[in-house]
């Protein structure tokens, strides 16, 4: 029977090629790394946003006599505009999403183009308005849609490809 006598190498220092691997040594260096990165993009982004937000003025605990008798706000006047929606192509569009009148959202699984939805929408006259359709190619060919404020042209966009998403918005 043969003993065989396994002999352990002398510690090796640090940092040389045989050095055994203490628990938290370089690994706890990292970790340490990530967090003085993480502390210092949270610094920069905080002072960022104190330097782009507006500061507050001091407001005066009464108003002055001259602000005090300016006459009231007159209100806007409504104004009305008529509104075209318009798709065409060959194949019809799936998932049409448009934003309506008094600005419902209106949403259809399925049309045949061409397709057109017409409303009147009233508004403040200061008020901007937002108009918006969206669809998907039904087929290979060509979907175009176009949004008519008052008879004007204000968005219009064409995709050609099947189940290609299409969004006019004005």
């Amino acid at each position: 029977m043969r003993v065989r006598t396994v002999v352990s190498p002398p510690p090796s220092s640090p940092g040389s090629p045989g050095a055994a691997r203490v628990p938290g040594g370089a690994g706890r260096d990292r970790s340490l790394g990530n967090v003085v990165v993480v502390l210092g993009v949270a610094a920069v982004a905080i002072a960022l946003a104190w330097y782009v937000m507006p500061k507050t003025a001091s407001r005066p605990s009464a108003p002055p006599p001259e602000q005090a008798r300016a006459a009231p706000a007159v209100a806007a006047k409504p104004v009305s505009h008529a509104v075209v929606y318009e798709l065409t192509g060959g194949h019809g569009a799936r998932n049409l999403t448009y934003v309506g009148a008094g600005t419902d959202l209106v949403q259809s699984a399925e049309v045949s183009t061409p397709w057109s939805m017409s409303f009147t929408r009233t508004g403040p006259a200061d008020q901007t308005e937002f108009y918006s359709v969206s669809a998907q190619n039904a087929g290979t060919g060509t979907l175009r849609c176009r949004i008519l404020v008052d008879g004007v042209v204000v968005a219009e966009k064409t995709v050609t490809g099947e189940d290609r998403q299409l969004t006019c918005t004005a």
